[in-house]
């Protein structure tokens, strides 16, 4: 599920490059949905591997979609929609996966058969919406080179946007200084909760 998820959230950055211009991506065979071409051996298959038998707060990530600005009409507020587009992908898909939990019909009182098909369904569907919305909630977190602080980048008055800047050589020490101190937790949990409820699965 995760691999997948990745996948549609960078071909969703393929796609927005190019139709807003840049063919960067196409070129490289990165506007597709083909997982092979968006993974990243130690950020998409090792780092979530040692997460889920360790339990340790590690991030996954894709390769990133190269975006040649200079191929844009707008490049900051162009650049700012392509960072947009993977996370928008994430939300699509979760509010696909809870419209089918809504429509699969539930499974009648004592079939055996019945259930012991569909519940891992109603699971994995539950797994993909949660996924999906964290991933969306993880990547719209302000600080480069996630996509929100790529989206601050594109929507702040120029000043602001070099602070942003500024932040990225140290983008990965802020994040994981926010995941072992909990405060990312703190600070995304309610908004997940939130929509978790609001898609109906929890």
């Amino acid at each position: 599920m995760l691999i997948a998820s990745l996948s549609v959230h960078e071909a969703a950055h393929a796609w927005a490059a190019y139709r807003l211009g840049d063919r960067t991506a196409e070129h490289l065979g990165r506007l597709s949905l083909n997982p092979a071409v968006h993974i990243d051996p130690v950020g998409t298959l090792l780092f979530p591997l040692i997460s889920i038998l360790t339990g340790l707060p590690l991030i996954g990530w894709a390769k990133p979609v190269p975006v040649d600005t200079r191929f844009l009409k707008h490049p900051t507020r162009d650049f700012a929609l392509i960072a947009a587009a993977g996370p928008a992908s994430n939300v699509l898909m979760a509010i696909a996966g809870a419209i089918l939990l809504f429509v699969i019909p539930g499974v009648a009182p004592g079939d055996i058969v019945g259930r012991a098909v569909m519940t891992p369904l109603f699971q994995f569907l539950d797994m993909f919406v949660v996924i999906n919305v964290l991933l969306a909630l993880f990547n719209m977190v302000p600080v480069p080179p996630l996509d929100g602080g790529n989206v601050l980048l594109g929507v702040l008055p120029p000043a602001a946007a070099r602070i942003i800047e500024l932040m990225r050589p140290y983008g990965f020490m802020i994040l994981y200084a926010l995941m072992l101190t909990g405060a990312l937790s703190t600070l995304l949990g309610p908004v997940a909760y939130f929509l978790l409820t609001l898609l109906g699965v929890r």
